[in-house]
């Protein structure tokens, strides 16, 4: 009874979980491809649950008031549901697989890659070989061909471009993360890849969305930074924390700041957002709060300036999000009630989760409001903990270490499920980083604030270099500390909501200090464990060998019962990043060891590597990634269980046929689609069984 009496002090908390339960079963459905049937079953839901809501308010006997309740929430799920599935509709069409030319605006700035340029475009038009226009109103995705034409596109652009576009779709490897449904949530319907001489740009600078606008004033913030002479890290670290542009920074210095626990200050959001609501609290403090009409103008000016900061930095989701909480924070402060507590902060998660259901998936969005709700809930109690100091040093240094562990404890499930790292020593990263990012965040406004006045400007841009400087050294002297990190954990989704379950339910118990409390925490706990165990158990390794469906990176993965495994590359230097990123997942819910690489010849107990011919466990393939099989000739072709074809072989599959007897062709992704293509008509033809990677996704044969 006392858990629901504490429950009714918060009516948005309450509220806000059917309206997440029905924005999550929406998207399942939808991704499930079961959405449509149930999507119109649903608005006939909501009418009359928005009716018998509508009567059981007035209704007078207070012992059917439940009626309401019950009501209410299923007004709630089925709203969130209806919200998420007309979302996810306005992105769905039907592009068509065939080539055909299109009219588009760059979004955002070109970002220039190896081999090709990368572009968000909206799609407006669509123009069949008849010259039939079809208006469009979508998102979508674009790779030119890198030149000198594309690398100096700009955002606002408008191009004219002779494409195919299809839906965005996974690579089909175990565990890996799910993009195609990532770009669906974020609007984008669509990928093309345009080649050099089928686009040209018609205009320059042909939109000024409210949106472009934003995006402009950030470019000319980041020539101020490059007029002042910051560049390589410095460029982008200080871009990240003030701007939130975060291109330039390097997979090293992520790196450093992931492993020391301090990636949350690279991304622009509650942190950076709560000390720029300081500094404006304390310049504006000379208003008299006493009037009120001076604090209602006091608050509103920094409601203002928050914005106008939030437009600045481009409007990104994370900092509009922050911006917003930090509104409703300031406007809290106007009553005479407490500032800030779990209904305001659940009113703030409950109308954003409104406009945007999609944010409910986005990984920022959970962090931020997990560790702004621990904040609130364990914060106070965690400072307690501290021995009494009366020197404001030792205040601030306290309040920063209780809310830092408060914030750890609300996000490590959610880091530990999407980073599979914990980083130890978060406690003296956040003692030694936020002081530093308050100082340079402070000193960047001081320094753009003199933008007329060059000279005094570049004083303060030196000071700027300084920190930003001790800022790395700091973050990366914590990387270099014994035990800095530990990688490779896995939790499954349901083990992440029962930790969260059993610290809500510690929580309680430490708020009442009843045994029975206790006891149920401590039974949901062994309940997680023992589920973690069964899991893990089932998922344990069995001897297998896999193909990846991963470009550029063609290799076989022989994997053993006891966790060894090995990785034969197809080439002599491999993309070795590009596959760990996207199999790590798998990797890491298998608990291998790390994989042994093997590029030349090998000669193990249980694997034997020559000549690009593999055998292990029985299993003989040859691995074709040049040429030196051709123009050869056998007295009596070799058997093999699976002939894997890469990018360097030449020739074709009849004259291998006479080396080999294959039981089953792999075509791997680094082939061309147009060479793919043949093989795969050859095969046909020979009546030959085959396997297309990109087709098929990742393929693994058990021992």
């Amino acid at each position: 009874m006392m858990l629901f009496a504490w429950l009714h002090r918060y009516p948005f908390f309450r509220l806000l979980g059917p309206l997440i339960v029905g924005i999550y079963c929406s998207d399942e459905l939808i991704f499930q491809g079961q959405s449509g049937w149930v999507a119109s079953c649903v608005f006939p839901l909501f009418c009359s649950s928005l009716g018998i809501l509508i009567l059981s308010f007035f209704q007078k006997r207070y012992s059917r008031r439940w009626i309401f309740g019950v009501v209410l929430f299923l007004f709630c799920f089925v709203l969130g549901f209806m919200r998420m599935n007309r979302q996810m509709q306005a992105v769905e069409f039907a592009f068509g697989s065939e080539e055909t030319t299109y009219r588009m605006f760059l979004v955002e700035e070109p970002q220039i890659k190896e081999r090709n340029v990368f572009c968000r475009v909206l799609l407006t038009e669509r123009i069949d070989s008849s010259y039939r226009k079809t208006t469009l109103n979508h998102k979508a995705i674009v790779y030119l061909s890198r030149d000198s034409l594309s690398e100096c596109l700009g955002c606002g652009d408008e191009l004219i471009a002779y494409t195919g576009f299809s839906t965005p779709a996974n690579n089909g490897n175990p565990d890996e993360f799910d993009y195609a449904r990532f770009l669906l949530r974020h609007q984008v319907s669509a990928i093309g890849n345009v080649h050099t001489g089928k686009w040209r740009r018609i205009s320059q600078d042909a939109i000024h969305s409210f949106r472009q606008k934003a995006f402009d004033c950030r470019e000319r913030v980041l020539a101020i930074y490059r007029h002042l002479g910051f560049q390589g890290d410095d460029f982008a670290v200080l871009s990240a924390l003030t701007v939130g542009y975060k291109e330039g920074l390097s997979e090293e210095i992520r790196e450093s700041f992931s492993v020391s626990g301090s990636s949350h200050v690279l991304a622009l959001s509650g942190l950076h957002i709560g000390f720029l609501y300081a500094l404006l609290w304390f310049c504006l403090r000379w208003l008299p709060g006493r009037w009120r009409a001076m604090a209602v103008l006091r608050t509103l000016l920094i409601i203002a300036f928050l914005w106008g900061f939030a437009f600045f930095t481009g409007l990104s989701a994370s900092v509009v999000r922050s911006v917003f909480m930090f509104s409703l924070f300031a406007l809290s402060g106007l009553s005479r009630r407490k500032n800030f507590s779990l209904n305001t902060l659940s009113a703030v998660a409950f109308f954003m989760l409104l406009c945007r259901p999609v944010w409910l998936f986005d990984v920022g969005f959970q962090l931020s409001f997990c560790a702004v709700t621990a904040i609130l809930l364990l914060q106070p109690r965690i400072y307690r903990w501290f021995p009494g100091v009366h020197s404001r040093i030792g205040h601030y240094l306290c309040s920063l270490m209780s809310v830092s562990i408060a914030a750890q404890i609300g996000t490590a499930p959610l880091v530990l499920l999407y980073f599979s790292r914990f980083s130890t020593h978060f406690l003296l990263t956040n003692l030694l980083v936020i002081p530093l990012v308050s100082f340079i965040m402070y000193a960047t406004v001081i320094m753009l604030l003199f933008t007329p006045y060059f000279p005094l400007q570049s004083i303060i841009a030196i000071g700027v270099k300084w920190l930003i400087g001790l800022l790395n050294f700091c973050v990366r002297w914590v990387e270099q500390l014994p035990w800095a990190s530990f990688d490779g954990i896995w939790l499954y989704g349901t083990d992440v909501l029962g930790i969260y379950l059993f610290l809500f339910l510690l929580g309680y118990y430490l708020n009442t200090c009843k045994a029975r409390n206790l006891i149920l925490s401590v039974f949901c706990l062994l309940a997680v464990c023992t589920c973690h165990m069964v899991r893990q158990a089932n998922d344990r390794p069995k001897p297998v060998f896999v193909f990846y469906n991963v470009r550029n990176c063609p290799a076989v993965h022989c994997l053993a019962a006891d966790g060894h495994s090995w990785l034969i590359y197809a080439d002599s230097i491999p993309d070795t990043s590009r596959l760990r990123k996207a199999v790590s997942g798998y990797w890491n819910r298998l608990h291998l060891e790390p994989p042994q690489a093997i590029i030349t010849d090998y000669t193990g107990d249980m694997l034997a590597y020559r000549d690009h011919i593999l055998s292990y466990s029985g299993q003989r393939i040859c691995v074709l990634s040049d040429n030196r099989w051709r123009n050869k000739w056998a007295a009596q072709p070799l058997s093999i269980d699976y002939l894997y074809l890469c990018k360097g072989y030449d020739g074709c599959l009849k004259e291998l046929l006479e080396l080999f007897t294959v039981r089953t062709v792999i075509l791997d992704a680094s082939l061309s689609d147009h060479r793919r293509q043949a093989y795969g008509k050859e095969c046909r033809q020979l009546d030959l069984p085959f396997i297309s990677l990109p087709d098929e996704g990742s393929v693994s044969f058990m021992l």
